[in-house]
Formats: C-alpha cells, sequence, structure tokens
C-alpha cells in the first residue's frame, strides 16, 4: 500500500513541462500585445489547436486524471503565460463543463466536439448564465424557455450578461427558466447550436482586465431550439421539476452545478496570476538597487516575498484539495470547492498588488507586465461568485444554517 505523497507523477509533470513550455514561447510574447488590442488572439488559438493544447481530447485527457489535478495544472501553467490569453483558451471549457455537468452522454459526444472544432478550424463556445439583473442571484434570472410540443422545440427569450465567448461562439450554453414557480430549481440549461435564429450581441465589452478574452451580452429573441438541446433530456427534466414541487430534493440546477465544477480551475486560473507575478517581482528585487544595495536586502521587500510565496502555495494546495475531491466524488461538506477559488482569488489581487509596490512606479507602468497582471487579478473576486458569496456557500456549508 503506497503512502501519502504530494509529488506529481511523471504525466502531470510532463504535462506542465508541456503546458509552461507554451505558455513562456507562445502566450508570453504575445500578451502584451493582445491586452492592447483587446482583441480574441486567434493566431495563438490556432498555435494551440495544432499541437493539441486546444481542443475536446486534451480537455477530456486532463479530466479522466484520477488524482484530479492535471486539469489544475495546466490551467495554472496557462494563466502563468498570460491571463487574457489564457481566457480565450480556456472560456469554452467552461461551456464544456456546462455540458458536462447537466448533459446526457450523448449530448456530450455531440456537441463537445462542436464546442473546440477541429485543428485547421478550431472554435470557440460560450458558457451564457448571468444575467444584467442577476449575476451571483441565480434565483433571480428571466430568461425564460417554453416547450412547443406541437414541433418539439424549445422557444427561449432574453438576455444574458457578461459571457465569455458570446456571441463569438460556435456554440453556447444557455441556463433559462422552465418555471418560475420554483426559483433556481425551475431552471434548466439548453445548447443553442450554431447559426440558430435570433441569438444576436452588440459586441465586446470594454474591460478593466483580461482584455484580450471576448466577454459580451447575449440576446435571445424567439430563439428556436429542437427539444433535443435540452440538456440532460425532457424526462429528466420532468422528474427533476415534480419532485421539486413536491417539496423534494432537485439535485440542483444547471448554473450552479457547473460552477462548483470548475471553481477549482478558476482558482488554478488565479495562482497563476500570482504565481507570475510573485516570480517576476522577485527577480526585479534581486537586481534592482536602492541606496546602495539590491532591495530585496531590506526586510520590508524579502518579507513581502516571502509572504507573497506563502499565500500562492497555501492556495494551489486548496486548489488541488478541491480539484481531487471533485475528480474522486468526495462531497464539499464544508464547501471546499468555494474556499478554493476564494483564497486563490484573493491572493492573486493581494500579490499583484504587492508586486507593484516592490517595483515602485516602474511596476506602475506598462513597461512591466505586473500592472497588466494586477487588472487581469481583480476578475477573481468577482467571476464565478464574488467573494462574498463563496464564503456565503462555506458559511452555509459548515453551519448547516440557511445564511442570508
Amino acid at each position: 500500500m503506497g503512502g501519502f505523497s504530494l509529488e506529481l507523477n511523471e504525466d502531470q509533470t510532463d504535462l506542465r513541462d508541456w503546458v509552461h513550455g507554451f505558455a513562456k514561447d507562445v502566450i508570453r510574447p504575445a500578451a502584451s500585445e493582445w491586452d492592447e488590442r483587446e482583441e480574441t488572439p486567434w493566431p495563438v488559438i490556432q498555435e494551440a489547436a495544432k499541437i493539441g493544447l486546444y481542443g475536446f481530447e486534451s480537455l477530456a485527457t486532463w479530466f479522466a486524471d484520477p488524482i484530479g489535478l492535471s486539469l489544475a495544472i495546466a490551467t495554472e501553467e496557462l494563466f502563468w503565460g498570460d491571463a487574457g490569453i489564457a481566457l480565450s483558451l480556456m472560456g469554452t471549457g467552461l461551456a464544456a463543463a456546462g455540458i458536462f455537468a447537466s448533459g446526457s452522454p450523448e449530448q456530450l459526444a455531440e456537441w463537445v466536439p462542436e464546442c473546440f472544432g477541429t485543428e485547421d478550424d478550431p472554435k470557440l463556445a460560450a458558457f451564457c448564465a448571468s444575467e444584467p439583473q442577476a449575476g451571483s442571484d441565480v434565483a433571480g434570472y428571466r430568461t425564460r424557455a417554453r416547450y412547443d410540443e406541437a414541433t418539439d422545440e424549445w422557444v427561449i427569450n432574453g438576455q444574458k450578461a457578461w459571457a465569455t465567448n458570446g456571441g463569438i461562439a460556435n456554440v453556447h450554453v444557455v441556463t433559462a427558466v422552465v418555471d418560475s414557480t420554483l426559483g433556481s430549481r425551475g431552471q434548466a440549461a439548453f445548447i443553442i447550436p450554431p447559426g440558430t435564429p435570433g441569438l444576436s450581441s452588440p459586441g465586446k465589452i470594454k474591460k478593466h482586465g483580461m482584455r484580450a478574452s471576448h466577454t459580451a451580452d447575449v440576446f435571445l429573441d424567439d430563439v428556436r431550439i429542437p427539444g433535443r438541446c435540452l440538456l440532460g433530456g425532457k424526462e429528466k427534466l420532468d422528474s427533476r421539476l415534480a419532485r421539486a414541487r413536491e417539496g423534494q430534493k432537485s439535485g440542483g440546477q444547471a448554473a450552479m452545478a457547473t460552477f462548483e465544477t470548475t471553481r477549482p480551475t478558476v482558482g488554478a486560473m488565479a495562482i497563476g496570476v500570482a504565481r507570475a507575478a510573485y516570480e517576476y517581482s522577485l527577480e526585479y528585487a534581486k537586481d534592482r538597487e536602492a541606496f546602495g544595495r539590491k532591495i530585496i536586502e531590506n526586510q520590508s521587500i524579502a518579507f513581502d516575498l516571502a509572504n507573497m510565496k506563502m499565500e500562492i502555495d497555501a492556495a494551489r494546495l486548496l486548489v488541488w484539495r478541491a480539484a481531487w475531491m471533485g475528480r474522486n466524488n468526495v462531497p464539499f461538506t464544508a464547501g471546499e470547492g468555494s474556499m478554493s477559488k476564494l483564497k486563490a482569488g484573493e491572493v492573486s489581487v493581494w500579490a499583484t498588488e504587492r508586486a507593484i509596490h516592490i517595483l515602485g512606479g516602474a511596476g506602475y507602468t506598462r513597461d512591466h507586465p505586473v500592472e497588466r497582471m494586477h487588472r487581469d487579478a481583480k476578475i477573481f473576486t468577482i467571476f464565478e461568485g464574488t467573494s462574498e458569496i463563496q464564503r456565503l456557500v462555506v458559511a452555509r456549508a459548515i453551519s448547516g444554517m440557511y445564511i442570508r
């Protein structure tokens, strides 16, 4: 019987080194350009597709890791390269996770490849959950889906906000209300196939950070999709709604099921950015001289760097624990998934701010990447559940009470 070990196996170290090489050689040299252009970095996506880094096969391989760490390892390395470009590569994975969380095996086989396209013609996918008046408040969603029994079609109307790849995606995964009397338990997730009439987007939103990643509102105006595009199928939905109407547990709802699957991965994203800022500021402090000595020889600078390293490593351990638990179906009895995302997100914002401070005036300029890293990091305390929502999840889990 093997003993406890935190050492990565050969497959995981090979994966880490492979992705790190791509992040170092392809992503980093392009980071500043695509941040300034605020455009989707299609050439980088194409390069990633050519080597098999972007595609459903790689994502499936990472998910298949029985230890559960491969996806977190790859994600950290990509975001170490650059967060905006990395999110352009990883955003499709959120939609794929939505299909995985709610879809049937047949739907996974049909639609996940459509999310990514091919090596020669890569595509994107979008997961559309948030709305203008409802982000963290998933029970407040207003987008409606109505079943047309005569044509076996679902008709969807509403507006989605802050959708990564929204409007430019090949496949959109959309959450919608099918029974408004049941709150969040009356929701379902749907596939919007490529080219479906009625789906539109006004264009990319200009953002504080993650500028290379496309974020947009998505409008759904009498969008008609085949009945088979309801993730999980109508029989499963009807059964779940019946249980909810009777007051029984319904097994959760579509948006939260996806977020629980992806929160440790978002934590890994945040760690990648924090680590990049830490490493850059460490090298800067070892090289920069002031008052006749390297600035790292000052305790205030050295202690900042020591704290950065400690906090990043602690956050990574929380992410790895949650990733292992999720892969091995160990229940998050204390909100461990939310813990990992909460800690990593706040560490990323703090560490990138300290990196700017260590560089001083230089860190505030675009001549050094820590300025961009700081802008990119802020979103980790906001999207896929704010820090306050993560604390709420943990508080409810440890207390067993419905804390508001």
